[in-house]
């Protein structure tokens, strides 16, 4: 008679499942075979090369960032330690209209195309390539990549501040279609920012065309987050509904103080329609933003932190009104000399905030840019914080809707195939953590300080994360629409 005892690769023992349905916790062991989760249940007896005890500990999916501007650094900083010590595992990239392909090489990168800090050298002309780099050369994280709309006007268009013509769009057209072809899951707009502020309602959809026959994603930072959020909601629902198509709308904010509260108007406007069409949104957990430089739109009417400065890069971590002070200059005068860089703008309330993280079908995403030394906090701590401080600490949810908001719900909405749930069959994605005592401690001080409480990071089968050291291991995969599979 042979042994049929079932082995495994990989073995977590004792811990408390949270499956990213928003299903009750229940306690499993979870076997893990070839990157895949072959078995959960009281797997006593079963034996694996490797064992995790998850005594005391939750064991969920890993976590999905739903807006990332991580194009350029799955390639540059591929262990992704920013990523993996919070638990993430997958990052949806290409948002806000930026991508880091198609590029020309012989072009100059407009902001905020250039806060993907990609090299000249190692630019990619098609989608294809890009993606064909990322297999060659793997990340620690598995890559769900959009094409941007603003990078494709800065590679077509000679002159960005006006609407596309039609060769222009025909031209859009065509390298949204070898995106596609390439697996692509969708197109991102930033028209909020100078390279397509210009562009209008109608070269979206036109350009978006190809998106169509494959229920892609049209995914937008909107034109306005502002005084006329509502009008720019009601373009996006515009633009999925004439491309018959699924929307997320990104980061979802109100910005400035005379538009504080207005969430109690927007949310409603979007729960109306999604019962008519596809919609999604999510958020972070912060009441600062992080973006290029820039003095109009009302950004200079709260604090402002410097992150980054070409220029002066002397200057990062600093209040703008502190580095205008010492220069005797106006605020805007400092801001332009900063030029090009980013920087963090306290913009918003907290009610608003957590109104939106609270909304049943919010997901999480961090929108942080893996840029200098002095970074949003969001990019090391959004995670942890929506465990510890929102769910746990605040009470805004409990923790299987928490886990349910960066797991489950972003799987679904993005297409995410096999991932997403604890399930056999399913990828092995998996994050052990404390929910006792997980928490950020990134701040605006010390940026890229490690989350506390996780234990361990799985990725495709993969201990990438362990007590707080990262193991070196870089099993990401690119995920791609089924169709192009």
């Amino acid at each position: 008679m042979t042994d049929k005892t079932p082995h495994y690769d990989l073995l977590i023992r004792g811990g408390t499942v949270i499956d990213g349905t928003k299903a009750p916790r229940f306690d499993a062991d979870v076997g893990i075979v070839d990157g895949r989760i072959a078995a959960i249940g009281k797997l006593t007896g079963h034996t694996a090369d490797r064992t995790l005890d998850a005594t005391g500990r939750i064991v969920a999916p890993g976590f999905i960032d739903s807006h990332t501007h991580d194009d350029q650094a799955v390639l540059s900083q591929a262990q992704m330690p920013f990523k993996v010590s919070q638990g993430v595992t997958t990052v949806v990239a290409g948002n806000c209209g930026i991508s880091a392909a198609p590029l020309r090489v012989d072009m100059d990168l407009p902001m905020p195309l250039s806060l993907l800090d990609t090299p000249a050298e190692g630019r990619f002309t098609t989608f294809a390539a890009y993606l064909d780099a990322l297999r060659a050369t793997p990340s620690s994280v598995n890559v769900a990549a959009m094409v941007g709309h603003s990078t494709l006007r800065a590679v077509v268009m000679s002159d960005l501040d006006r609407p596309a013509n039609e060769v222009e769009i025909a031209a859009m057209q065509a390298l949204v279609e070898e995106a596609m072809q390439a697996g692509a899951i969708g197109l991102s707009t930033g028209t909020f920012y100078p390279p397509a502020v210009k562009a209008t309602t109608e070269e979206i959809i036109e350009v978006g065309r190809p998106l169509t026959s494959r229920k892609a994603l049209y995914v937008t930072h909107m034109r306005d987050e502002s005084d006329h959020v509502m009008e720019s909601l009601e373009e996006t629902f515009h633009i999925g509904r004439a491309l018959d198509i699924p929307v997320v709308v990104s980061h979802h904010k109100v910005q400035n103080a005379q538009n504080f509260g207005k969430t109690k108007v927007t949310l409603p406007f979007i729960k109306e329609a999604m019962q008519h069409q596809c919609i999604g949104l999510d958020c972070y957990p912060y009441t600062a933003g992080s973006t290029m430089i820039r003095t109009d739109r009302g950004m200079m009417d709260g604090r402002v932190l410097i992150a980054s400065s070409v220029p002066h890069p002397e200057c990062a971590g600093r209040d703008l009104k502190d580095i205008a002070a010492e220069w005797g200059v106006s605020g805007e005068e400092a801001a332009v000399r900063l030029q090009p860089g980013s920087a963090i703008y306290f913009m918003m309330d907290e009610d608003d905030v957590q109104r939106v993280l609270a909304f049943e079908d919010t997901m999480i995403g961090s929108d942080g840019i893996p840029l200098g030394e002095k970074p949003h906090p969001r990019l090391w701590g959004t995670f942890p914080r929506v465990l510890g401080h929102y769910s746990r600490d605040v009470g805004l949810f409990p923790l299987e809707t928490a886990v349910w908001k960066m797991t489950g719900l972003t799987a679904r909405n993005f297409g995410l195939h096999e991932r997403g749930t604890l399930k056999p069959g399913h990828h092995a994605d998996v994050v052990i953590f404390n929910a006792a005592t997980v928490r950020d401690t990134a701040n605006y001080e010390t940026p890229t300080q490690p989350a506390e409480g996780i234990d361990a990071v799985i990725v495709n089968g993969a201990v990438t994360w362990q007590h707080g050291v990262h193991s070196g291991a870089r099993n990401g995969q690119v995920i791609v629409r089924r169709e192009a599979a």
